[in-house]
């Protein structure tokens, strides 16, 4: 595989998450493309928000975050998106996410906005949930289509319709799921840690893929690269919240395999010592830097 140049877009739904500790800015390709910028890669948000108070808040902290505004459509009939999180006594987060909002009508950038394709382009489930965006995203893979496309599955409930994930797997080059969402696609009820990689290898031939990364909570993640299984196993952490934690290992992972071009194993754990560290702070997106070998450590 060649070297992927060290910029990434980002497709999907921008939200605030309100959570029993507070109201955090979320979504998960938001926090993709917020995780990536920590690791020094430039990231582009394609995104939605409203003409309201939420959303210009939304604007003015991707502008904090150097994240550029003028890929987000400001939609003025929709609302800036709201889902309402509930943590369960591990913190594990279940979600109401709010129908009809902004980023349900993501707009392509403009041809002479769309500029040199990104060395990848990021997306999920939840934001196709809807035809208009599956269009959207289209038409971004077309104008774009040496970017090597990364699906995190992200399955929430209503909106995890079999036709739209058929869809999604058919774009996929790289897909990460968790251990729940592989079991659904599997047609089981759970999988534990040892039955991952049967069903990690089941799931890439069936879809030709030859890259699925499995997160699977406190037991690890694991990563069928090439035809070779990796797994790291979890380390302990005080856990403050879950939301994000998936996000932040996405980013880390995509930087280290695609930009840092290391190896699979030591990209895997720095993956899960960023989710793990994420997990154990409150919302998605908390305060770190990446230490040289991809290490978080608090602070600005």
């Amino acid at each position: 595989m060649k070297r992927t140049p060290a910029s990434f877009a980002c497709f999907g739904e921008a939200l605030w998450d309100v959570l029993p500790r507070g109201i955090f800015l979320g979504g998960a390709p938001l926090n993709v493309a917020c995780h990536l910028t920590r690791h020094g890669v430039a990231t582009r948000l394609i995104t939605a928000v409203g003409r309201d108070f939420l959303g210009e808040e939304i604007v003015r902290r991707l502008q904090a975050w150097d994240l550029d505004p003028r890929d987000v459509t400001r939609d003025p009939a929709r609302p800036t998106g709201v889902v309402r999180a509930e943590l369960d006594e591990r913190g594990v987060a279940r979600y109401e996410i709010a129908r009809h909002a902004a980023w349900d009508a993501i707009t392509a950038p403009t041809s002479q906005r769309l500029g040199p394709a990104p060395g990848a382009i990021v997306f999920g489930t939840l934001a196709l949930r809807n035809a208009p965006n599956r269009q959207t995203l289209e038409q971004l893979i077309a104008a774009w289509p040496k970017a090597i496309r990364v699906l995190d599955l992200n399955l929430r409930a209503p909106f995890d319709r079999p036709s739209v994930i058929r869809w999604a797997l058919r774009r996929a080059q790289i897909l990460k799921l968790n251990d729940a969402e592989l079991a659904h696609l599997s047609g089981v009820m759970t999988l534990r840690p040892g039955e991952l990689k049967r069903a990690a290898r089941q799931l890439a031939l069936r879809h030709g893929l030859d890259r699925i990364c499995v997160t699977a909570g406190a037991h690890g993640a694991g990563l069928w690269w090439d035809g070779a299984w990796y797994w790291e196993a979890g380390q302990k952490v005080a856990v403050r919240d879950t939301v994000g934690a998936g996000d932040a290992f996405l980013a880390s992972l995509l930087t280290a395999v695609l930009v840092r071009r290391a190896k699979p194993a030591e990209a895997l754990a720095t993956a899960c010592r960023l989710g793990e560290f994420v997990a154990g702070c409150d919302g998605a997106t908390p305060v770190y830097k990446i230490g040289p070998r991809g290490l978080p450590r608090p602070g600005r």
